[in-house]
C-alpha cells in the first residue's frame, strides 16, 4: 500500500507539530489521532521498541489516515513555559488540531494522554466518533487525590495508591531509571530488555505543572465539565496484565464511570484475549497483536453504524 507521509503545524492557541500518514483509499475510514503519554512524543507510535513499524503504520496499512501530534511545548511542537502550561491548555491545543481535520475522528490515547483525551472528546463534540484509551489515566472527576507528606520550597513529597514520589519545583521532569523500570516496564515479559537503555535515552521531559495535575494534587486533574458528552460514544479501554499501576480493577473503574455516563464501553483486559505479558507500553514485541485487536473493534463500530 502506498502511504503519503507529511508533517505540519497548527499555531493557535499553541503550536502543535504533527505527522500524518495517509494511505490510498483512506476516505472510507474516519481519521485516527494518536495522543502520546508522559515523557514521550508522538514518535512512540511510529516505531516499536525493536525499531519495527509501529501502530501509526499498522493503522495506515489498514486504511486509516493517522495524525500523530506532539503535545504543545513538548517534542517538536516548540518551546513553552512548562512550569505554567496546564492540562486544559494542552487539551485546547490538541482539540484545535482535531478541528482542522476533515470528517470524523477516532481519538486514540495512551496513559497520561488519555486524561487529556476525555476532555478533548468533550471539546470536540460530535467530531469524535470513537475513543480508545490505553492504560488510561482517569479524568479528574473520579481520580483520588494523593496524600501530601511534606511540602517545601523544593517541592512536594506525595503518596499515591501505588508509590511515594517527590515532585520538585522545577519547569519539567525527566523520567528516572527507577520510574522507567517500575512504571513503564513493570512486570512485562513483552518488553525487549536489551533495548531498555536505548529506550530510556529516547524519553523526554514532561512539564511539571502537567505532572502535578496528572497526580491530581489538590484536585487539579483536568475534568470533564459535562460528562453527558459521552452518551452513546463507543469507548474501548485496553489494559495489559503486567502493568503495575493499572491493575484490572483500577481501569475497570474508569470503564464503569463512562458506562454510567451513557458511553458504549468495551473494557479489554489483554490476558482475557490470550495476549499475555504486556506492561504499560504498547510498542512491545507483540504490538501488532494489540493493534489488530483495536482495529477489529473499530471495524465492528463502523459496521454497526451502517446497520
Amino acid at each position: 500500500m502506498n502511504l503519503n507521509h507529511r508533517v505540519g503545524f497548527v499555531s493557535d492557541p499553541f503550536a502543535v507539530y504533527f505527522e500524518c500518514l495517509t494511505p490510498d483509499g483512506s476516505q472510507q475510514h474516519p481519521k485516527v489521532v494518536m495522543v502520546h503519554g508522559g515523557n514521550h512524543t508522538g514518535s512512540c507510535y511510529m516505531n516499536t521498541l525493536e525499531d519495527k513499524p509501529g501502530w501509526a503504520y499498522r493503522f495506515a496499512e489498514h486504511g486509516y489516515e493517522v495524525l500523530i501530534p506532539d503535545w504543545p511545548g513538548h517534542g517538536l511542537s516548540g518551546v513553552l513555559d512548562l512550569k505554567t502550561l496546564t492540562s486544559e491548555q494542552t487539551c485546547e491545543a490538541l482539540a484545535a488540531l482535531i478541528s482542522t481535520v476533515d470528517g470524523p475522528v477516532v481519538l486514540l490515547a495512551h496513559s497520561m494522554g488519555v486524561a487529556f483525551g476525555w476532555r478533548i472528546a468533550e471539546l470536540c463534540g460530535n467530531k469524535i466518533v470513537a475513543i480508545v484509551g490505553i492504560a488510561p489515566a482517569p479524568p479528574g472527576n473520579i481520580q483520588p487525590e494523593p496524600e501530601i507528606l511534606s511540602e517545601s520550597e523544593e517541592g512536594l513529597v506525595l503518596r499515591t495508591q501505588f508509590r511515594t514520589l517527590t515532585l520538585r519545583n522545577e519547569g519539567a521532569v525527566l523520567a528516572t531509571s527507577s520510574f522507567v523500570k517500575d512504571k513503564l516496564v513493570g512486570n512485562s515479559t513483552q518488553f525487549p530488555l536489551d533495548r531498555l537503555d536505548a529506550y530510556t535515552k529516547l524519553l523526554t521531559y514532561t512539564g511539571s505543572r502537567l505532572i502535578y495535575e496528572r497526580l491530581n494534587v489538590r484536585g487539579s486533574q483536568v475534568r470533564v465539565q459535562e460528562p453527558a458528552c459521552f452518551r452513546g460514544e463507543p469507548v474501548m479501554i485496553v489494559t495489559g496484565g503486567e502493568d503495575l499501576e493499572h491493575p484490572r480493577h483500577v481501569d475497570e473503574e474508569v470503564a464503569d464511570w463512562l458506562l454510567a455516563q451513557g458511553a458504549t464501553t468495551t473494557f479489554v483486559w489483554l490476558p482475557d484475549q490470550r495476549i499475555i505479558g504486556n506492561g504499560h507500553m504498547m510498542m512491545e514485541r507483540n504490538s501488532d497483536q494489540v493493534a489488530d485487536l483495536i482495529l477489529n473493534w473499530l471495524d465492528q463500530q463502523k459496521a454497526s453504524t451502517k446497520q
